[in-house]
């Protein structure tokens, strides 16, 4: 028996509401907003991105500042906070010749002191 005629066995065992099951396929939204999220996660995934969310969720910093704490040179953390920048997850003002980055908004912060709070529950 293959797994699908399988599955559709055990589904045929319950009642399914087929209002409920359409509300939610129309409810999952586009394609585009799904990509955009899953690109985030993506973006946070990596260690030393999150480190560099942590360090700007303190206090705005400028490339060299980050290289410094995170102990990397600044070409690395160029790169990724142009991978950040890219998803809109920091920003950056210019002062001169230095460029200071942070936080884009408070969702990003949101976003990141929730996963943390979730690792330390």
């Amino acid at each position: 028996m293959s797994d699908k005629t399988r599955d559709k066995l055990l589904c045929q065992s319950h009642e399914t509401n087929e209002k409920t099951l359409e509300e939610m396929r129309s409810n999952l939204g586009n394609e585009e907003e799904i990509r955009a999220l899953s690109n985030i996660f993506k973006a946070l995934s990596d260690p030393t991105r999150l480190k560099i969310i942590y360090v700007l969720s303190k206090s705005s910093f400028c490339v060299c500042d980050i290289a410094e704490i995170l102990d990397m040179t600044q070409s690395a953390i160029s790169h990724q906070l142009r991978i950040l920048r890219d998803l809109k997850l920091v920003k950056y003002k210019r002062e001169g010749k230095l460029v200071i980055y942070s936080l884009d908004d408070d969702h990003v912060l949101k976003l990141f002191q929730q996963g943390l709070d979730h690792v330390r529950h």
